[in-house]
């Protein structure tokens, strides 16, 4: 694993640079199915990125090197009603989950899920879940995530 890397709650003044990379990550996972010239503007993405790191809902951890943000993961919780018998965990709904392609398979995916991992754990998580793409599910799958039992999906188209 690179030791130069270094990984760390995300903080709101790290929105700029977390929004380029979404758009970085959005613009290589589109691998022009999608027109080159984007429809919103950077500001708005770093506006939401910065007002939801600033909330107590959405969090992420990024990974520094050279002092510049190398990757990213972002979490949503997905609070659950109370069971009577237990088991009333929130869910961590994991997602926006990039790393530059400089720093792909040196372990930077794996130290953010990792960390990722642990602080929610921490924190009385129940499960974390994830759509990966099929080029990363391997990554996952080390990551200890696994397919589920029970999982179905409805696509609302518009």
């Amino acid at each position: 694993m690179p030791t130069d890397v270094t990984v760390r709650p995300a903080r709101p003044a790290d929105a700029p640079a977390l929004a380029a990379l979404r758009r970085a990550f959005q613009h290589e996972d589109d691998e022009g199915r999608r027109p080159s010239t984007p429809a919103r503007p950077l500001e708005e993405a770093e506006q939401w990125t910065h007002d939801r790191l600033g909330g107590d809902r959405w969090s992420a951890w990024v990974a520094e090197a050279g002092g510049e943000i190398c990757g990213h993961v972002f979490l949503c919780p997905v609070e659950r009603m109370p069971d009577p018998y237990g088991g009333s965990a929130p869910i961590g709904y994991v997602t926006n989950f990039y790393v530059t392609p400089s720093q792909r398979r040196r372990g930077v995916g794996a130290r953010l899920l990792e960390a990722l991992r642990e602080h929610y754990r921490d924190a009385g998580f129940e499960t974390l879940i994830a759509w990966p793409s099929e080029r990363s599910s391997p990554l996952w799958r080390r990551a200890g995530f696994q397919p589920p039992d029970e999982l179905l999906e409805l696509p609302l188209d518009p």
